[in-house]
């Protein structure tokens, strides 16, 4: 019979770590990017390139239970997840946190938390709360580019733009990067991409 798996939340920064006392029923994630229109005259819709990607989202609702026990929830479990948000004195700034469960992990920050509590003892203390957290991720450049490292030319190439070619295709194509494609438009001198007609010699720049 399979070993029943909790999930896990982790102060990133001081390594702490604790099961939740349920699993949640669900968790969402959601990712968003950011592609730049260009309009043009006469035409329906504009054109697009890509000029960025944002963190993405994830969202969980977590449930804590004490009655049973006769025990104050906050004491128990949700202030250790309201000092998830809190800032740190020393770091100026809330910790890193880390949600895990089913070989699934998600590491950034908690961007809001609600807390309810929704029963309560004899004394008034609270019993039951369930909390809405929703982290942002975070990411360094180094390991983002180390989970999917850019692929660049070792030296400088030359490319002619095809009719239907973007700069942005071509940083796709060359860099792995629709992003990069500011870096071939500052090699090239070129200040609108728009304008750049097929048949152009464009200069492809290592990235170093």
């Amino acid at each position: 019979m399979a070993t029943l798996e909790k999930a896990k939340l982790m102060n990133v920064d001081t390594n702490d770590t604790w099961d939740v006392l349920f699993n949640p029923k669900e968790y969402s994630v959601q990712k968003s990017v950011q592609w730049e229109p260009h309009k043009a005259p006469g035409l329906d819709t504009p054109e697009h390139e890509f000029t960025s990607g944002n963190p993405a989202v994830l969202n969980v609702e977590l449930f804590f239970d004490t009655y049973e026990e006769k025990k104050d929830v906050r004491t128990e479990h949700t202030e250790k997840i309201l000092d998830l948000a809190a800032v740190n004195a020393d770091k100026h700034r809330p910790p890193k946190v880390m949600f895990a469960w089913g070989g699934f992990k998600f590491t950034g920050f908690i961007e809001s938390l609600t807390v309810r509590y929704t029963m309560f003892l004899p004394d008034g203390k609270p019993c039951r709360a369930t909390a809405n957290v929703s982290m942002k991720e975070l990411q360094t450049a180094a390991e983002q580019l180390q989970k999917k490292p850019r692929n660049s030319p070792d030296h400088t190439k030359r490319r002619t733009l095809k009719t239907g070619e973007t700069l942005a295709l071509i940083a796709h194509e060359e860099y792995d990067d629709p992003a990069e494609w500011r870096r071939i438009a500052d090699a090239n001198g070129i200040l609108d991409p728009r304008e750049v007609k097929p048949g152009t010699v464009l200069t492809l720049p290592p990235i170093l």
